[in-house]
């Protein structure tokens, strides 16, 4: 007591009063994102930021619906669902069960092949089993939501931590694998709603090497699945993708949805670049806004065009499913592990289409997904510019959009 009268603690015993608030609310709020909520027929763990919400299901991983924007009058939500999620079916395919957003594969692809004996579900557990809830957490602007999954099939530790800061509209993913001896293609899976009005999405990328179709048949008739694009092509534009037939002999692949009926797959593979992050953009005039993801080329040199418009009929697809999956992966197409870890057409170009893990390092693979909204008129993006913490995207039009985005993420993991 002073001689006012005034009872004051100790230094210390403040810093210790502190110090258990702070553990107390730590553990609170892990305890609050501990609690499961069904979305869509799947339960899910809620993070929220000041900007944004987003549910990640238990089941794969599946990150969908994310609420950009939460707080306007216009909010947005680009992430596809798949449709038959209220439907209660059996699927023999784990990745179908919840299939929505973006996901983290590894290994990336159908898997169709046996790699040295061992046989993967299409895009591996991490897209298909259940992931354990670790904490979630607040430091200064950032939340983030840690999960782990321990995996059977190669054994070994996937940490996956989905972080938002507050002022952005940006989500931040980071995947840590320890202890893996294998040698496996992995990437992002994310996937985006489509309109019905053709051409209402419009994709733009940073500069790429060059463009190929699936070198394999992607949509077999004999399995109700019909394609467009002619097999095993290159090209170095995406306005200008083969097709099957000689009186259309190209596709406008900057321009969604188009082709209704078919579903086909293209990879364009990202130019090199010394710490300037790759992207891709899709411009979404009807909505005011554009998503756009950001990743390290040497980490994810390729990124897949999965472009589902109806063009499957066996179940659970039964010819109503429209979606585009913009995958930035390190892999042989969506072929899986055994065709990607050995010579194929793309390493003998350069390109990696595998990495190789070892339990004596860990490995990690930084990305990054957000979006910004967009005035009238604002179509194509035609180039973006990077400075410290802030990304500016111009369109074709001039017209330009800034985002408040730390792309240093991409190399640090830090935010």
């Amino acid at each position: 007591m002073n001689d006012a009268g005034e009872v004051k603690c100790p230094p210390w015993v403040v810093g210790l009063c502190a110090a258990m608030w702070c553990a107390a609310s730590a553990l609170a709020a892990s305890e609050r994102g501990n609690t499961l909520k069904t979305i869509a027929s799947q339960p899910s763990w809620i993070v929220r930021g000041s900007d944004v919400e987003l549910a990640v299901t238990q089941l794969g991983g599946h990150m969908a619906p994310v609420t950009f924007y939460r707080n306007t009058d216009k909010p947005v939500q680009p992430y596809y669902i798949s449709p038959w999620q209220e439907e209660n079916l059996k699927l023999d395919v784990p990745v179908l069960v919840p299939l929505r957003g973006d996901f983290f594969c590894m290994p990336f692809g159908a898997n169709q092949e046996a790699c040295e004996g061992v046989n993967f579900p299409p895009h591996g557990e991490t897209a298909g089993s259940k992931w354990t809830f670790v904490s979630l957490e607040k430091s200064g602007a950032a939340t983030s939501l840690t999960l782990e999954m321990t995996t059977k099939i190669r054994p070994g530790k996937v940490t996956k931590r989905l972080s938002l800061v507050d002022g952005q509209n940006v989500v931040y993913c980071r995947h840590v694998l320890e202890g893996f001896s294998l040698k496996t293609p992995l990437g992002h899976h994310a996937t985006l709603a489509v309109g019905q009005e053709e051409g209402s999405l419009r994709i733009a990328t940073s500069e790429i090497q060059f463009g190929m179709t699936c070198p394999v048949l992607f949509s077999d008739p004999a399995n109700r699945e019909y394609q467009s694009f002619a097999v095993n092509k290159k090209f170095q534009d995406l306005r200008h993708v083969p097709l099957l037939w000689k009186d259309c002999p190209e596709a406008d692949c900057t321009s969604f949805p188009a082709r209704t009926g078919f579903t086909d797959l293209l990879a364009i593979f990202s130019r090199k670049s010394q710490r300037v992050p790759a992207w891709t953009a899709a411009t979404n005039q009807q909505g005011g806004y554009l998503w756009f993801s950001l990743k390290d080329p040497a980490v994810l040199p390729s990124t897949v065009f999965w472009i589902s418009n109806r063009g499957r009929h066996g179940q659970p697809w039964n010819g109503r499913n429209r979606c585009l999956g913009l995958e930035d992966v390190c892999g042989y197409f969506a072929e899986g592990i055994a065709p990607s870890a050995r010579p194929n057409l793309l390493t003998e170009a350069g390109i990696p289409t595998s990495v190789e893990l070892s339990p004596e390092r860990p490995t990690a693979v930084n990305h990054i997904q957000g979006v910004v909204k967009v005035p009238p008129g604002f179509n194509t993006v035609e180039t973006v510019e990077f400075a410290p913490g802030k990304v500016t995207f111009l369109s074709a039009t001039g017209q330009k959009v800034a985002a408040a985005v730390n792309h240093e993420f991409l190399w640090s993991g830090r935010l």
